[in-house]
């Protein structure tokens, strides 16, 4: 990692320690850039675990800092990190070092930090957005209806709401139609904008032009201005029918739960073109080549080259051992939720699709950490347990 973290001009650059342990201590309590940072200067532990010598009182790195520096660290440099908390659950003792030749795979949707995708809040954002770039590069509009479109906006949910479909429809025409002529009186003027401005206007133009045209039952639908990579995710859930992100492959040793592996998985691939790819992270990270993996009903109908795959409903030439070890597919069901409940895979707050990918690998590395505390946790109570039994014994033949 250190080749993350050479500094040729200006000062040096900060510790590659102090920015991984950041990144694992943000990640295993699911903490923000401040309060992590924050919560560093309160906590001698973790300045110990950063690498820190005596009592910082003072904030080690501005919190704007820990977004330039995943930048620079990529996707490849957070899975070193989850290869680290991989290395040191197998000293801890957490697996065996032949426990990652068995693992369980499965798939599950990170949600993106976005407003639940309406047309008129698509619409209104749209507007806000070339008014704002309109005022921004000197344009001068006809009309930015900086009034009646968001009045309109509001209306429409109030409609919705009562059912009163056909007056929501009428509104939603009028807001679409307003819309379109602000879109259309800022392309016109295009020209007018130089540099990487007329690029960036063009874009936004071409965005809003992509949501006027969409209808309801169209495929790849733009849900967010800003963030055009998030896709519609139907996982068959009574609560959440749909859910807005992108889909994640995990991979967990079938024993112990531990995360072998963790990627993000764009454009909504069916879950068994996603275990070749998969597999092979867990290879690379773990130096072990998987032997045997299990997977839900969902990867019914792919092979994998020197891999053994089992999935529920199998029936010919399956023993009791192995239907024991089918069931145990379940236990990466209770991972996944306490990535997302005490952890951050629950809503993602980075930008674009790599933020995705890198996103999903700390998660990862999040909840191994989590792992290995809890091991030591154990192993400090039986230490302290024997030290008193020893203390007791003592006095008693005293």
């Amino acid at each position: 990692m250190r080749e993350s973290f050479v500094s040729r001009k200006g000062r040096p650059a900060t510790s590659p320690r102090l920015i991984a342990g950041l990144l694992y201590l943000q990640h295993a309590f699911d903490l923000s850039d401040e309060e992590v940072v924050w919560q560093w200067v309160e906590n001698p532990y973790w300045q110990v675990f950063t690498g820190e010598t005596y009592l910082q009182t003072e904030p080690p790195i501005d919190p704007s800092s820990l977004t330039r520096w995943r930048k620079r660290l990529s996707e490849a440099g957070v899975e070193e990190l989850l290869a680290e908390t991989i290395d040191a659950a197998r000293r801890a003792g957490v697996i065996k070092a032949s426990s990652v030749k068995r693992v369980i795979v499965d798939t599950t949707v990170m949600e993106k930090a976005i407003a639940h995708p309406t047309d008129s809040r698509l619409l209104e954002r749209c507007r806000e957005h070339l008014v704002k770039a309109a005022a921004r590069h000197g344009l001068k509009l006809r009309q930015n209806y900086n009034r009646e479109a968001p009045r309109l906006a509001l209306q429409i949910g109030r409609y919705a709401h009562a059912k009163q479909f056909k007056r929501m429809r009428k509104a939603l025409r009028t807001l679409r139609s307003r819309v379109g002529r602000v879109m259309r009186d800022v392309e016109r003027q295009a020209g007018q904008v130089g540099g990487s401005g007329h690029a960036a206007l063009l874009d936004l133009v071409a965005r809003t032009k992509r949501i006027l045209s969409q209808k309801p039952k169209d495929k790849n639908k733009l849900y967010a201005l800003h963030a055009p990579e998030v896709e519609c995710l139907a996982k068959g859930k009574a609560r959440t029918p749909y859910e807005f992100g992108v889909k994640v492959s995990i991979t967990t040793t079938h024993k112990e739960g531990l995360v072998v592996g963790m990627r993000s998985m764009p454009g909504n691939p069916y879950d068994g073109h996603t275990l070749a790819e998969a597999l092979e992270q867990a290879e690379i990270l773990s130096d072990t080549k998987p032997e045997v993996v299990i997977v839900d009903r969902g990867y019914k109908g792919v092979a994998i080259d020197g891999v053994k795959m089992y999935h529920p409903g199998l029936r010919r030439g399956i023993t009791r051992t192995l239907r024991a070890m089918i069931r145990r597919r379940s236990a990466i069901e209770p991972a996944i939720g306490h990535m997302k409940m005490d952890g951050k895979l629950d809503r993602n707050w980075l930008k674009g699709a790599l933020g995705d990918a890198m996103h999903a690998v700390l998660c990862g590395a999040g909840y191994n950490l989590r792992m290995i505390l809890r091991k030591l946790r154990l192993l400090c109570a039986f230490v302290l347990a024997a030290l008193i039994n020893r203390r007791i014994a003592a006095d008693v033949m005293v």
